[in-house]
């Protein structure tokens, strides 16, 4: 069995999280058992949702262990198999972490499951056609549920969650506006993703001057809005939502450091009658196989061209991760193994 090199959460951060709270280490592979599958992770998944679970406070997900290898989502090879539904060289996606090989039960419903790399390269089950995709999938199919001509909008527009919410959206004849960090990602959400528009953000110094840029963007409005990032984006939003609007909340990037997120006008809540709500995709897998269906689909017939930040090497996950939280990856942040 292969020498495994892992990286596992060290410290918690108090504030803002730094490459010193993480640890890298090697270990022995332990001998597969009945039913265990030896996993080589060819690319490794780097998700906002991660810095939440490096604190030990209250959170939609449990804390991450101390000096336990770092949770993350992996696709991989097959190179061992004690298990008669799995063979060697299969192509896998499953939640194998922070490093290289991964040992699995795949007798456990959910652990593993083996992808087609045919028409979908085999990363994009980290993205386009995996967790976040499926997180935009739900997000804006059952909670902003948006009919023909509906104008929608989401936050951090060029990254995994927002590529494949913008070529759902526009799936279902809605007109499509980003948000993103840059000329270069707006180019790319409008130019590539085919957006009706986008707004640079970092153009706008305060909530007022962001949704006056929303405005000119979204003149009937806007009905159903993705939020990803919080703060500042989410008080010029509130600001544009038309009567019964929807706001599916996923994640508060802004806030993830420890900053407190206040909402400036939180009576139009009330006032427009909005309905928002937060979810975790992993409480509806039910629903996944039909969300991983569309989203593949899209794919396959080049309606969905997701873009990739690809860092090399398992030592670089740490700082990777924290430029994710900064906003320097340019779509979905990954890392290669191989």
């Amino acid at each position: 069995m292969p020498t495994n090199r892992q990286i596992v959460l060290a410290a918690r951060p108090a504030a803002e999280a730094k490459a010193e709270h993480f640890a890298l280490r090697e270990v022995e592979t332990p001998a597969l058992k009945a039913g265990q599958v030896l996993v080589r992770h060819h690319y490794l998944s780097l998700d906002p949702y991660m810095r939440g679970r490096m604190n030990e406070s209250k959170s939609y997900a449990q804390p991450q262990p101390l000096n336990e290898v770092m949770i993350g989502g992996t696709v991989g090879e097959v190179v061992a198999s004690e298990n008669p539904k799995f063979k060697v060289g299969d192509q896998v996606v499953g939640m194998g972490g922070w490093q290289e090989y991964g040992v699995v039960d795949a007798e456990v419903p959910g652990m593993l499951r083996r992808v087609d790399t045919t028409h979908v390269p085999l990363s994009y089950y980290l993205g386009a056609v995996g967790m976040p995709g499926v997180t935009a999938w739900y997000g804006l199919t059952q909670i902003i549920a948006p009919k023909a001509g509906d104008t929608v909008t989401v936050s951090a527009a060029s990254g995994a969650v927002g590529s494949a919410y913008g070529a759902l959206a526009k799936a279902r004849g809605c007109r499509v506006v980003g948000i993103a960090g840059g000329p270069e990602k707006c180019a790319y959400v409008i130019n590539e993703l085919g957006f009706d528009d986008c707004i640079d953000y970092r153009e706008h110094k305060d909530y007022l001057s962001l949704s006056k840029a929303l405005k000119q963007a979204c003149p009937n409005g806007i009905d159903g809005h993705f939020e990803n990032v919080g703060g500042m984006v989410l008080d010029a939003v509130l600001l544009r939502t038309n009567e019964f609007a929807r706001i599916a909340v996923c994640g508060m990037i802004a806030g993830y450091d420890g900053a407190p997120l206040p909402m400036v006008n939180p009576a139009l809540i009330l006032v427009n009658r909005l309905k928002i709500e937060g979810f975790i995709v992993s409480e509806h897998m039910e629903l996944w196989p039909q969300a991983l269906e569309e989203l593949g689909g899209l794919v396959a017939h080049g309606k969905l061209r997701p873009r990739e930040t690809v860092a090399q090497g398992l030592e670089s996950a740490p700082e990777a991760f924290l430029g994710l939280l900064k906003g320097k990856n340019f779509g979905k942040q990954l890392v290669k193994l191989v």
